[in-house]
């Protein structure tokens, strides 16, 4: 299902990621594959990989070998671009969100941020919820009235210590 696919890099969310990554990005669509399968064949979550196309995640060299292999990009310049010495620049960008999912999302956390919190003391004590040592899953949840989605956030509970 080879196809030619060109993504305009100079608008968002493409604009401020390294040009490699827009190449990833058009590889994945010419090949039709998703981020679930192109997971599968390097070792890792979707989410992750989806993270990692983003510039959200970092690949080791084995993974940007195994990465290059599918969708047919040249290992060097993978490592050229997003190698040992790149960094990824995680975060959420202009605030409030300009893309209405994300909006979305961001609105969840203003309106049920605090109860969130509020119940995560309650349950586990004064501290927080890790965003390194977590793993988050998207599902689609099929219901009559409306397909559902179900994010999960797995994250590592953190106390505050004291000293």
């Amino acid at each position: 299902m080879s196809q030619t696919v060109k993504i305009n890099s100079s608008s968002e969310p493409y604009a401020d990621l390294p040009q490699i990554l827009t190449r990833l990005l058009e590889a994945k669509a010419q090949k039709g594959l998703s981020f679930e399968t192109i997971g599968k064949a390097i070792g890792h979550d979707e989410v992750w990989v989806a993270a990692l196309f983003y510039g959200q995640a970092k690949a080791t060299p084995e993974e940007l070998a195994k990465l290059g292999e599918v969708l047919g990009i040249p290992t060097e310049s993978l490592s050229a671009e997003i190698g040992e010495h790149w960094f990824p620049r995680r975060g959420l960008g202009p605030v409030p969100p300009q893309d209405p999912l994300i909006y979305r999302l961001f609105e969840g956390v203003l309106v049920y941020g605090t109860p969130i919190k509020a119940l995560i003391h309650e349950k586990f004590g004064d501290g927080i919820m890790s965003m390194i040592d977590c793993k988050v899953s998207v599902e689609k949840k099929e219901n009559p009235k409306g397909d559902r989605v179900l994010l999960t956030f797995d994250g590592k509970f953190l106390p505050y210590l004291k000293w």
